[in-house]
């Protein structure tokens, strides 16, 4: 590991997150708030920060490994989720703790949407779209943001991309050069960005509440602006738009990608990924659907609304509420925690395991079922016309039998804290998965739990977010031999 360039890295990565700090500024003095000061001290002390960081190292001509990829990786988020904490400890209108403050702003920047603070119907405007900004940044990964500009500054940045993107995929990237690979994704993330901002506010949202919630739409965060989440606009049509735009950004941004150099949709359905995604959310929302009217809990019209939405929203990890499903029929909320684990497609916004991985891990299994039946045939393990290599397999096992372990470290973890076992389990799924809302002690906010319960899950967050083995390798005795 190259020490001095981890730190030019950082120091980097981190002067341009000083600079979304201004944007706050101007929504404070838009709407005449006294928050100007807080935001720009922060803004100060994380220029300077990275300003010292970067300037010892920035002339040395250093190559940035994949092992540096990784540190770099997982000491941004650290970082970062310190430094973004600073603006909701300076402010007196928050009241937040060093540690609630370092949750909420790892929660964004995770977007995991879960949240300590309460009465934000009566926030500063400022700040509440400082936390949905948070969200959209981790959306779209900074450091897949950053890497679009390093070029330009003589530092390459397919190992970041790497460290960052962790997944089954075939290909590594999607065009020659990551630079280009970055740009195009993050213009495609803007797009739709601004579609689903449009679309909330032609269904009746304020340009303001449009804005911050289509960022928290697109990350699939989380974060609202009102205590009572998107149930309280109370409009089907709003429900529906987020249901649609939550759907495309759990998709892969490689499928969108496809349909912007090609301009069709018929891909969503061929990808076997997607397709799988597809389903699962059909017969999920489903299942959902007639369990509250079956059990008499909802009407019909109030069934298939908040059963459907609240499916989507807890499968792609967005977290957003419009019912409060803790109190539906008690299958309802662990299966829907559990669907939090399937999360989105490899590429998207969402968190959980992945389809991807879900689809390897089905027909894996089937493949063992032949092999039973069967047991001198070979049964390849193909994906459309794309044998499977069986490292990838082999990976992909690895990666889920490690996931469940260090969900249930988390958990035992918790209930070592103090916690019950459904508080531990829901808040642990809540934010490994990077999903947001849990059950229990945790179904309205996480603020009444213990300050060691929130490092933990603030961990776990960071944990869940970097998909596990980007975090675990730095715990490796190998990973620091020459």
């Amino acid at each position: 590991m190259h020490p001095a360039m981890v730190s030019r890295i950082l120091g980097l990565f981190l002067m341009v997150f000083s600079a979304t700090l201004l944007v706050p500024i101007a929504v404070a003095l838009a709407y005449g708030e006294d928050t100007h000061g807080a935001f720009f001290l922060s803004f100060a002390i994380t220029y300077s920060l990275g300003m010292l960081m970067w300037l010892p190292f920035s002339r040395r001509p250093l190559n940035l490994r994949t092992r540096d990829g990784f540190v770099v990786t997982t000491l941004f988020w650290v970082v970062l989720g310190l430094v973004g904490a600073m603006p909701l400890m300076l402010m007196t209108e928050v009241h937040l703790s060093f540690t609630n403050a370092v949750f909420e702003s790892i929660s964004g920047l995770t977007t995991t949407g879960a949240t300590v603070m309460t009465g934000l119907d009566h926030m500063p405007r400022s700040i509440l779209y400082y936390r949905q900004q948070l969200h959209w940044l981790g959306g779209i990964g900074i450091v897949v943001i950053a890497v679009a500009i390093m070029p330009m500054l003589g530092v390459g940045g397919m190992q970041l991309y790497r460290a960052e993107m962790m997944g089954p995929a075939k290909e590594a990237k999607m065009t020659p050069r990551i630079a280009q690979t970055a740009k195009v994704l993050f213009i495609i993330y803007v797009a739709l960005t601004a579609a689903c901002a449009l679309a909330f506010w032609l269904a009746g949202m304020s340009v303001f509440d449009a804005v911050t919630h289509s960022f928290s739409t697109i990350a699939t965060g989380g974060f609202s602006n009102y205590d009572a989440s998107l149930g309280y606009f109370r409009n089907n049509v709003i429900y529906t738009i987020a249901v649609v735009f939550m759907i495309l950004a759990g998709a892969s941004f490689g499928l969108h990608y496809y349909t912007w150099v090609k301009g069709s949709i018929r891909h969503y359905w061929r990808n076997p990924e997607s397709k799988l995604y597809l389903q699962i959310i059909a017969a999920g929302s489903v299942i959902t659907v007639l369990y509250l009217l079956g059990t008499g809990h909802h009407d019909a019209e109030n069934s298939v609304v908040h059963g459907t939405f609240q499916l989507v929203s807890i499968i792609t990890s967005t977290g957003f509420i419009t019912d409060d499903f803790s109190t539906w029929p008690t299958f309802l909320p662990f299966f829907l925690l559990v669907l939090s684990f399937f999360g989105g497609c490899v590429g998207s916004t969402a968190g959980g395991v992945k389809m991807g991985r879900m689809l390897f891990l089905g027909k894996q299994g089937f493949r063992e079922l032949s092999r039973l039946v069967h047991p001198n045939g070979v049964f390849p393990l193909k994906i459309r016309n794309w044998v499977v290599e069986e490292h990838v397999t082999d990976s992909v096992w690895a990666f889920f039998c490690v996931y469940l372990g260090v969900y249930y470290l988390f958990v035992l973890l918790l209930l070592a804290s103090g916690l019950d076992y459904v508080t531990a389990w829901s808040a642990t799924a809540a934010t490994i998965n990077n999903m947001g809302p849990g059950l229990g002690d945790v179904a309205v906010n996480f603020d009444q739990i213990n300050l060691f319960a929130k490092w933990v899950l603030s961990a776990a967050m960071i944990v869940g977010r970097l998909e596990i083995f980007t975090v675990l390798v730095l715990f490796t005795p190998m990973f620091w031999r020459r």
